[in-house]
């Protein structure tokens, strides 16, 4: 089986641009990729496309094919929609396809243009990734499921908004660094607790900002990469995914997320890896309470003992695993469709040492989370340096 090589990794700025369109976002970010790569367009035999609410915030369909020609390809193109999963799921494909041999190059990546309809109207765009039936009806929102698995949390493990507010600290302090955030401003544990409430225990400050961007990446076989001397001394050894029962309240319990606990699984055995290797990881972080529920189904903490992490400074830049190093969905942003793909371009460059944040980790060997809707689906990547 070959290895998938990461040769190229590109981002645009996360943050408000409505008058930019998302076939405009990709085609920067690809460009980015491209360039980092050295690797010509007319390789390309394959783009996987993550983008989740196009129909909604475009009128834009059928999205694959419009934006293979944004980035300069001419490929067979194809979008994949898995909510706030999309393109680390588009990635996991083309990670499989590659091993598979069925090509030895990719353009992979996703791009969410959202803050042109509002804030009332991206609310009610995401929502479409609840249960409509039984949720969504009911008049639950991301804020108000993410505040019952947060009450849920507490209640089982015991923990308290403070505890959560020093994860947005965290995340505030690492994305001062990194040009390409939406917030690069620090914020305290008391501007946390003070900030207007969105859905208890949950503040404004515990919340991820509606957000515009892309990301992509070019990805190239372990043959292709000897054979034109692309230089690329980061792989994807490991991928995995998980699924969950869609409605809260089919589930066993809120405190967890099984989902992520089986893409975890999948991915360390993939990878040939426990825990206990990771150096650092970027999780989903869409509401504080979201980073716990993660760092606990990858290992980094155990069950009951994530939510005291970051005020522990187990989780902290100087701590022994960073977690959100670029500032996690908290303050990068997210762009729904491109957040999986921008965790793995935040990780690349973590390893290849061209990230603020380099000199912070003792290994080499990273893990992105990427959740969807309240991980219902998720999708896990190892990534590690192997060398040029």
């Amino acid at each position: 089986m070959t290895a998938v090589r990461v040769a190229g990794a590109g981002l645009t700025s996360f943050g408000r641009t409505p008058e930019r369109t998302g076939r405009d976002l990709f085609a920067e970010a690809a460009a980015v990729a491209f360039d980092d790569a050295g690797v010509p367009r007319t390789d390309v035999e394959m783009v996987r496309y993550g983008n989740f609410m196009g129909e909604l915030a475009e009128h834009q369909g059928h999205q694959g094919p419009l934006m293979a020609e944004a980035a300069g390809v001419s490929a067979p193109a194809t979008r994949y929609e898995s909510a706030c999963a999309s393109s680390a799921t588009a990635i996991r494909d083309a990670v499989v396809s590659i091993r598979n041999g069925e090509s030895d190059v990719c353009l992979v990546g996703g791009a969410e243009r959202m803050t042109n309809l509002g804030t009332a109207g991206a609310t009610e765009a995401l929502a479409i990734a609840a249960d409509d039936l039984w949720e969504v009806r009911a008049g639950v929102t991301f804020p108000g499921a993410y505040g019952l698995m947060a009450t849920a949390y507490f209640d089982r493990f015991g923990g308290d908004r403070e505890d959560l507010a020093h994860v947005a600290v965290k995340n505030h302090e690492n994305a001062l660094e990194n040009e390409k955030a939406q917030y690069q401003r620090a914020i305290s544990v008391d501007d946390v607790l003070e900030a207007p409430a969105v859905s208890e225990p949950l503040g404004l400050y515990d919340s991820c900002p509606i957000s515009d961007g892309a990301a992509a990446l070019v990805l190239v076989s372990d043959e292709y990469a000897d054979a034109h001397d692309v230089s690329a001394p980061v792989a994807i050894t490991g991928t995995g995914q998980g699924g969950d029962r869609m409605a809260l309240h089919d589930r066993e319990h809120l405190a967890r997320s099984p989902a992520a606990d089986e893409a975890a699984t999948e991915a360390y055995d993939d990878a040939g890896i426990t825990a206990d290797d990771v150096a650092a990881a970027e999780v989903h972080d869409c509401f504080t309470i979201a980073e716990v529920l993660a760092i606990e189904s990858l290992g980094i903490a155990e069950p009951g003992e994530g939510i005291a992490a970051a005020r522990e400074g187990d989780t902290t830049a100087d701590g022994p695993v960073p977690v959100n190093l670029s500032g996690g969905l908290k303050a990068k942003g997210h762009p729904v469709g491109a957040t999986g793909a921008s965790q793995l371009v935040e990780l690349t460059h973590l390893l290849e040492g061209d990230h603020p944040h380099s000199d912070a980790i003792d290994g080499d060997t990273v893990v992105a989370h990427n959740a969807g809707g309240t991980v219902a689906s998720c999708v896990v990547h190892v990534l590690e340096e192997v060398g040029a």
